[in-house]
């Protein structure tokens, strides 16, 4: 079948793609060099809706190429470059397409489609070019490689190979291509460690120190700077040296290495990484045509499989459904934020003051109960400040202007008399944010919004004695708070829109996402984590070793093991969690009198370090009083996933949030759950769980898997 045959078939299977153009114009290069072509990768909309490849906008690029190969072999042409439009290269295959596809065949045709065109540009008996003027994602930056030289913007501010993250491999050249290229080290870590490590992206000077771009130049005159090297090259007066590719023991070491990382990411769970890893390795024989047959057979395989319908999901829970909440109320409503209050100053406090002093650049002020508290608040809020000029983030100016934004008064009527939001961060006991907000509300003004950073209080009850319940609302951060994206917004029984409509707004501007949540004991993520520490702790309470329940969840490939997770929020908080959940679902949530003692002993975890890697701690394997019932760790696995499907059941009768998509979101979002199991249902749906346990799957069929 030929190339346009292939494309055709493809494209009918996709009729709503956002097809990409390849304008081809002509232009005379600087000093004489010659007639050269121009392709331009254009989707005809702005920046905000990236460039993509579906099957019609490949052949559209593949249209184009006929083109330039006509007046390259006529000898009318000297040379091709492929650029993008303003501030896009290209970010790769168009996802929407691939959720559709049902058949092993169509998937084949995808992969073999975009090698087709690609492989075209370097059979070309001219030289070709890729200009990475702006973003370049998966088969955009395939499409640079397949050029025999490439340049990249230094304003470039993402270049990336996601494939892995998703649930994939690159496969239209990137897993053959790059090591050929960069070497097998380098490789691997664009490949693999970047796309496991929450899909970091490279900056432009980045690319070029690899050697995957042969050229930098600024942002302001890329193409122009890009054509005038593009002369140079062609007349013979800049040679592009690249270093020879090491094909010995270190491309073993290095394909080692990634099975190394992705064993310590994914144990196993997901297959993109290890199916990628094969491809690189098998690349060191340097047989390209091999490369992208194994790269063909890979993507079809995963785009079939539930990991990279999992991935894809969970990638637009975050990109569309994190960015427009399910049941927030009217933009409209929200009221302006122009001075922010935070009560309490200690670690988390100055926290928030430093993310609200950042996101809003507006007055900030802290009080505590003490001004050493206070002023270590603000001092930290500072010193934080002085870090991100040192790393050069902020220059001086700006610096000086967030310092002079930031207070600290014990006042709290000094503080928060012209306050628009006032959040409050203190000790978590019920009764103290009662009388935190009793005090607020007597100094701040009638339409500031009260928020609360508490993990597992009742909203309704904490605004329960004050005049205007109405403008209490629950806003809930994780830690750390510069990093988890996650806001539980959680309306209580009096919140009213308004409050509601500008705690949304407000988050907007932190760039977080948010969840709306009801008002229920622990909302969403500490609920869920509980439940699934809790069994964790009866395993071990009831005689099951710690190291056989800490592995028995390993499949899930989630970021860290759960004591590690109990070890950074703190057993204490945990424990005080776990407790109030207790009193509020007494049959499904213990308080495990093992973690009580730990606490009681002022332990930080389960775990010493000594040799580097977690070992059981020898004062808190003697503080453990266990049973004699021993389960496998497969045994351990099914209780703990039948306590999560039944919680998450219960918690979708009951109305916490929406929808079990915004289940997944918020563990994605707010405990690194990981992107390739969608989350959690989707995970859950396919092990047969929620089956199990609740009769039916969270999710209807083609969500988060392959369409019937």
């Amino acid at each position: 079948m030929s190339t346009t045959e292939l494309l055709k078939g493809a494209a009918e299977l996709f009729p709503d793609e956002v097809v990409t153009s390849a304008h081809v114009r002509h232009l005379d290069l600087p000093f004489g060099a010659g007639r050269f072509a121009l392709i331009t990768l254009d989707n005809g909309l702005d920046h905000t809706k990236p460039t993509t490849f579906g099957p019609a906008s490949l052949a559209n690029l593949n249209t184009a190429v006929d083109q330039v190969e006509k007046e390259a072999a006529a000898g009318e042409i000297i040379g091709v470059g492929v650029t993008g439009k303003p501030f896009i290269f290209a970010v790769g295959a168009d996802l929407k397409g691939v959720e559709l596809l049902k058949e092993h065949k169509d998937a084949l045709a995808i992969g073999r489609g975009g090698h087709e065109v690609f492989k075209r540009l370097s059979a070309l008996a001219v030289p070709t070019f890729a200009y990475y003027n702006g973003a370049a994602m998966g088969g955009g930056v395939e499409v640079g490689l397949h050029c025999t030289y490439r340049t990249v913007s230094a304003a470039l501010p993402a270049f990336s190979l996601p494939e892995v993250f998703l649930g994939l491999v690159p496969g239209w050249g990137g897993c053959t291509l790059l090591p050929n290229l960069i070497g097998a080290e380098r490789a691997v870590s664009v490949i693999i460690e970047n796309s496991l490590n929450q899909n970091k992206q490279l900056k432009g000077a980045q690319v070029y120190e690899l050697g995957i771009a042969d050229a930098l130049f600024e942002g302001a005159d890329f193409l122009e700077q890009s054509l005038i090297w593009t002369a140079s090259v062609l007349k013979g007066e800049i040679v592009v040296d690249r270093p020879a590719i090491d094909r010995g023991e270190a491309w073993d070491q290095a394909v080692a290495k990634g099975r190394f990382i992705a064993d310590s990411k994914v144990h196993g769970a997901a297959p993109a990484a290890y199916r990628a890893l094969d491809i690189i390795a098998a690349a060191k024989n340097g047989d390209l045509q091999q490369g992208y047959d194994a790269e063909d057979k890979a993507l079809a395989d995963l785009i079939m499989g539930g990991e990279l319908r999992a991935g894809i999901y969970a990638f637009n829970l975050v990109q569309k459904r994190g960015k427009r909440p399910a049941g927030a109320p009217d933009k409209s409503l929200a009221r302006p934020v122009t001075k922010v209050g935070v009560v309490g100053a200690g670690l988390m406090a100055s926290q928030l003051a430093l993310l609200f002093l950042r996101r809003l650049e507006v007055p900030v002020v802290l009080t505590d109960i003490d001004q050493e508290r206070v002023d270590k608040g603000v001092g930290y809020v500072h010193a934080e400040i002085d870090k991100l000029l040192g790393k050069r983030r902020i220059n001086q100016d700006k610096a000086n202007r967030l310092k002079a934004l930031v207070t600290g008064v014990l006042d709290k009527a000094e503080g928060f008399a012209d306050a628009d939001f006032v959040i409050e961060a203190v000790f978590e006991e019920i009764g103290v944010k009662q009388q935190v907000f009793a005090e607020v509300e007597a100094v701040a003004p009638a339409h500031a919004i009260f928020a609360t950073n508490t993990s597992s209080l009742s909203v309704t009850e904490m605004a329960s004695k004050l005049k205007n319940p109405e403008r209490v609302v629950g806003f809930h951060f994780f830690n750390p708070v510069a990093i988890l994206p996650l806001l539980e917004i959680v309306r209580g029984e009096a919140t009213d829109d308004a409050s509601l409509a500008t705690a949304f707004a407000v988050a907007k501007k932190l760039k977080k996402t948010a969840v709306l949540v009801k008002d229920a004991p622990a909302f969403v993520v500490n609920r869920i984590l509980t439940r699934f520490m809790g069994e964790i702790q009866n395993v071990i309470d009831e005689g099951t070793p710690v190291e056989v329940a800490e592995k028995a969840v390993e499949p899930l490939g989630l970021p860290m093991s759960p004591l590690v997770l109990l070890e950074l929020v703190g057993p204490a908080i945990g424990l005080h969690v776990s407790e109030t959940l207790n009193r509020a679902f007494p049959d499904r949530f213990t308080v495990s009198p093992n973690l009580a003692a730990v606490v009681k002993a002022g332990k930080r975890g389960f775990y010493v370090y000594d040799s580097g890697k977690p070992e059981l701690d020898p004062e808190v394997a003697a503080l453990l009083q266990q049973g004699d019932v021993v389960l496998t760790e497969e045994q351990v696995r099914d209780r703990v996933l039948d306590a999560v499907a039944q919680e998450i059941g219960l918690m979708l009768d009951e109305g916490v949030v929406a929808e079990a998509q915004d289940i997944d979101l918020c563990l994605i979002t707010g405990a690194g759950w990981p992107f390739h199991l969608g989350g959690v249902t989707p995970y859950l749906d396919r092990e047969g769980v929620s089956a199990r346990v609740n009769g039916k799957p969270f999710l209807a069929a083609g969500v988060a898997s392959v369409p019937a």
